[in-house]
């Protein structure tokens, strides 16, 4: 396959990212875009250099000759939308999270294993050349203790609330929060290292709107503790660091790898990656959707370690939030329907 025709759903500066990454790789023909209002979709296309079918009605690009859709709406709709492509035979690469629960999640990739189709969430880290840096130096630390991982960020969306306003980001009802914003960034790459933890604690604070704003969790390992911490309202300049008796990882940002270096127990540093522009950080989770629709055989056992990595994110999620006391309005009647 020399390249995949694929659509967009969404209009936001995640979907414009990706089409960059995706054009950097030279596999992908971006050439549909869903948004509900034409308008939108005309003024999100006009600094682009591709052209694509517009499309305001979901079930008309379903229908369309595409291969693949990425999907970049709120965390709402990613179950439904992701279905709906799926039953239309489209592959699909889908923002984190890949759902809200893992019922939905679990369900998505039965339905893509019984079609032929993969369906893939999009998780940058994981998928970028220095996330094998990290893993590599991670090893060299030596007996690991504790896990300090964060991920805090002002929001730019918080001033409007603080304004009366009501962004997707703030609002519950679309599924989403700073633990399923920011939060999947911090244990992904704990789950991805060590697994399933063994126990989880949590803890949240709230928004008047429902939404957690900010948090803690703690998930215990047998031989370590990972703490996570992660903010919409308040940033951060510590970063993250796994340490152990013989080292320590450290990095600006646990979702980009920003400045991502190994210090020794006698002081010394080494730079393993310093950072990228965000098409670059997105690179990757292009490169192995492609890889994995292109692979088809070749490629099972890589999918099936990335799905059952995904499934599990979405089980620790799930228990962080049965913990903090996180629950969203829609979960329920969409876990009905998985």
């Amino acid at each position: 396959m020399e390249q995949i025709r694929y659509g967009v759903i969404g209009t936001g500066w995640i979907a414009k990212s990706f089409i960059g990454a995706a054009r950097l790789t030279g596999k992908f023909d971006f050439c549909a875009l869903y948004s509900r209002k034409e308008e939108t979709a005309n003024a999100f296309l006009k600094d682009l250099p591709e052209t694509a079918t517009i499309y305001t009605d979901l079930e008309e690009m379903a229908s369309s000759a595409i291969d693949a859709v990425y999907i970049a709406s709120p965390n709402r709709f990613h179950f439904s939308q992701a279905k709906r492509f799926l039953e239309a035979g489209k592959h699909v690469l889908v923002e984190k999270p890949a759902s809200v629960t893992p019922k939905q999640v679990a369900a998505l990739q039965s339905l893509a294993k019984n079609k032929g189709l993969v369906f893939l969430e999009a998780m940058p880290t994981i998928h970028m050349p220095p996330f094998a840096l990290f893993q590599e130096a991670v090893a060299k630390t030596g007996n690991i203790s504790t896990l300090r991982i964060n991920f805090s960020q002002y929001s730019s969306k918080y001033p409007a609330y603080l304004k009366g306003e009501l962004p997707n980001i703030f609002n519950p009802a679309m599924g989403t929060g700073c633990l399923m914003d920011l939060g999947i960034y911090c244990v992904y790459p704990v789950v991805a290292l060590f697994g399933k933890p063994d126990r989880v604690e949590a803890w949240a604070r709230f928004l008047d709107s429902g939404a957690d704003s900010c948090g803690t969790a703690l998930l215990f390992y047998p031989d370590k503790t990972a703490v996570l911490t992660y903010s919409k309202v308040d940033g951060s300049v510590i970063g993250s660091e796994i340490g152990g008796d013989q080292g320590t990882v450290a990095t600006d940002s646990i979702s980009h790898l920003t400045n991502l270096r190994f210090v020794g127990i006698d002081g010394e540093q080494t730079t393993l990656y310093t950072t990228a522009s965000k098409e670059e950080q997105m690179r990757g989770e292009a490169e192995t959707f492609f890889s994995l629709i292109d692979g088809g055989e070749r490629e099972r056992e890589r999918y099936r370690a990335l799905s059952d990595l995904s499934l599990t994110v979405s089980e620790v999620l799930s228990r962080i939030r049965k913990k903090a006391g996180i629950s969203f309005p829609t979960e329920v009647e969409q876990d009905d329907k998985a």
